[in-house]
């Protein structure tokens, strides 16, 4: 089985891969973790991927899948779930003509909310431990005492842009694979163990 995971920033998708990889053993293909390999390892196309990235720039669509069809390969092309990619059409349609996908599931969450869930996201700097601001009394850590704070992408204007883009390009690949009828939607508002009974009435 082959899926794609769809979902704006802060609508879960990270929570929900975790227990789709762990329960159906899919590998779990992120293009974050793709292009960090790519530069630790210092390979070509990961040294192609640095220099648009050191400039401030977005990697060409066409590098990026370039480096996801290196991945798909590793993964002999079967049982993996693809996680923030494809980003907009011109991905999708390259992804097409490389491997056959089964089914896409989008993690659906209300704009206003997904302010909230990451404006409000506070981070300690001693630990890493992550937790809502209306989860705290204070400004310190419950885990280990730190000092919590808001990252600066998880800023006001910083996130309303972020979602903008998403809105822009990625949402439009909600309509190309519905069209291709391997859409299927799952509330994401509610509690991640809700929201992974629905996935799991999606892939069975």
């Amino acid at each position: 089985m082959n899926i794609i995971l769809l979902g704006a920033p802060g609508a879960g998708k990270g929570t929900q891969a975790a227990r789709i990889e762990e329960t159906y053993n899919l590998k779990h293909i992120s293009t974050g973790d793709i292009f960090r390999y790519h530069m630790r390892q210092q390979t070509e196309i990961g040294l192609l991927a640095r220099s648009y990235i050191k400039k401030g720039q977005l990697v060409p669509d066409e590098v990026t899948v370039k480096i996801v069809e290196l991945a798909l390969k590793d993964a002999d092309m079967k049982d993996f779930m693809l996680d923030g990619f494809p980003r907009n059409i011109y991905q999708a349609e390259a992804l097409d003509k490389i491997v056959d996908i089964d089914k896409v599931i989008d993690i659906s969450v209300d704009f206003s909310v997904l302010m909230d869930r990451i404006c409000g996201r506070r981070n300690c700097l001693e630990c890493g431990y992550t937790t809502h601001v209306s989860q705290l009394s204070d400004g310190v850590c419950p885990k280990c005492g730190g000092e919590m704070q808001q990252r600066m992408d998880d800023k006001e204007d910083t996130v309303k842009s972020r979602l903008e883009v998403y809105s822009e390009q990625t949402a439009p690949l909600i309509e190309y694979y519905k069209s291709k009828g391997k859409l299927f939607t799952v509330d994401g508002m509610g509690a991640p163990d809700k929201v992974f009974e629905e996935v799991r009435t999606v892939l069975g």
